[in-house]
């Protein structure tokens, strides 16, 4: 199953330093079929793109755990085939399980913000949790680093994305 997997720029190196990432709490997002059943219409592009968002908001939170560090607050997702997945929509109608780590080989692309969506992404992880509550301003706090969109890379360019922060 393709998976939408949030992460950190830290967990960007773990995974080329390792070769190897498990997800936070094993906790990934997809199309799947609650996901595809709580949209009226949307091919599969659409579909994983909502999936990808998702992951990317659940990025923030892992920003927010991090604490302030020697690397720029970005959003990071990772999309990667996995096997072992179980569905959780008693969660969220996107929301997977990973019984494992994911290996680099399985990692198709990544997605990363640019530097210019640093003032956003830091101003929407102190908001995420007031948006979680219903809070408009924060929500539109964590809207505005939601609208920077991610930039693609192909996993052997990770390591040197990371090199250039």
């Amino acid at each position: 199953m393709r998976v939408y997997i949030p992460a950190t720029l830290a967990m960007l190196q773990q995974l080329v330093a390792d070769r190897a990432l498990h997800a936070r709490s094993g906790t990934a997002f997809a199309v799947t079929p609650a996901l595809r059943e709580s949209y009226a219409e949307g091919d599969d592009e659409e579909l994983a793109e909502v999936a990808r968002r998702e992951a990317a908001l659940a990025s923030l939170r892992l920003l927010g755990g991090e604490g302030a560090g020697e690397l720029p607050p970005r959003r990071a997702v990772l999309e990667a085939e996995a096997d072992d997945v179980t569905l959780r929509p008693d969660l969220d109608a996107a929301v997977v399980r990973l019984a494992g780590a994911v290996a680099f080989d399985d990692v198709i692309a990544a997605y990363v913000d640019n530097a210019e969506a640093e003032s956003a992404v830091l101003a929407a992880v102190d908001a995420v949790d007031d948006a979680d509550l219903g809070d408009e301003d924060a929500e539109f706090v964590v809207g505005d680093a939601q609208d920077h969109d991610l930039a693609w890379y192909a996993p052997q360019e990770l390591a040197f994305l990371l090199e250039l922060l």
